[in-house]
């Protein structure tokens, strides 16, 4: 008998364009895992809204782009189920259902929400964000997840995840899946100013849909070592955030570049240039998978993927309500 496949969720709130950071951090695994696991890939639009509520006239757009950079990136809707939360209804009813034993002190305490509100200069948290892990947790449960990549800074989200999940099934029945965490060894790509990590709202990002003038033109305004003001002056690679970017996307040729910086014999025009180069090279395939897709063809794609998911959610609802004896018009 054939094994069956473990299940993963992971995804994404469509705040914006997804850039180099998003790739290295998560999706070029994703790409990868669809091959070996049933990937289901949420499009966190009600999420989105814990941060971005006052802006939701970009949410639309947002969906959409962050569908032609999944599927751009290797994304394939044939191994990958791409779908909407918004329109898995039964999400927000376990939703519910999780936030009746989850209590306001355990949310407060949860380090990831605490510096999330900080960053977002929240000094009065409002219901959705506070509960922005339970709505989480119900991502996860509701499609029986064996496994949900995540970062380090993710990491509370899931333990709290998994603790909800284990409450249920000790009040209840045993139906949901205690999910495991997966964490890569994944690098955390800075933004081009050297300052913090690569960000959509800090305007320091390299995006997934640039073009190659735009990749040039960033690249040649990224921080450098700021002693070094002549090409022969020796360079010191480890305060270098282009240096940073060799390190990520070209590993093969870092040891002569930062030899030769050291040494003074490469400029740092030149080893922009270089960068430059390859991240371009990354970026190539992305541009011509990116044209195979029109908005009609996204359209159909997150159609049956949010189909598709709805089914799975649809079985597992039916099992949580069954457990908790509220399946009131069921036959007995």
């Amino acid at each position: 008998m054939l094994q069956k496949r473990k299940r993963i969720l992971t995804g994404d709130r469509p705040t914006g364009n997804l850039h180099l950071g998003h790739y290295v951090g998560s999706l070029a695994n994703r790409v990868k895992l669809q091959k070996e696991y049933d990937c289901y890939i949420i499009i966190a639009d009600v999420q989105a809204l814990t941060t971005h509520w006052d802006k939701d006239e970009n949410l639309a757009r947002n969906v959409y782009q962050i569908t032609s950079d999944y599927l751009a990136a290797g994304l394939r809707p044939e191994d990958s189920i791409i779908f909407i939360q918004s329109m898995i209804p039964e999400i927000h009813e376990l939703t519910m259902y999780f936030s009746m034993f989850t209590s306001v002190n355990v949310l407060r305490h949860n380090p990831t929400i605490k510096s999330e509100a900080a960053q977002h200069g929240f000094s009065d948290m409002t219901y959705g964000f506070l509960g922005y892990p339970v709505s989480q947790a119900a991502d996860i449960a509701i499609f029986k997840a064996d496994l949900v990549p995540v970062g380090e800074d993710q990491i509370p989200h899931i333990e709290l995840a998994r603790k909800i999940v284990r409450r249920f099934n000790s009040l209840y029945k045993p139906v949901l899946v205690e999910p495991d965490v997966l964490v890569g060894d994944v690098p955390r790509l800075i933004g081009l100013d050297g300052q913090a990590k690569m960000s959509k709202s800090l305007n320091n990002a390299i995006y997934l849909s640039d073009s190659i003038e735009d990749v040039n033109k960033k690249i040649w305004n990224a921080v450098t070592d700021p002693a070094r003001i002549r090409k022969t002056d020796p360079g010191h690679p480890e305060i270098c955030t282009v240096f940073e970017y060799h390190n990520v996307f070209n590993s093969n040729n870092t040891e002569e570049i930062e030899t030769d910086c050291r040494k003074g014999q490469i400029g740092c025009v030149e080893c922009k240039k270089k960068l430059a180069a390859k991240i371009n090279e990354l970026l190539e395939p992305m541009r011509e998978r990116r044209q195979q897709y029109n908005q009609n063809d996204i359209r159909d794609i997150l159609i049956e993927g949010t189909k598709t998911a709805h089914l799975a959610a649809k079985k597992t609802i039916q099992e949580v309500r069954e457990a908790m004896a509220i399946d009131y018009f069921a036959k007995k």
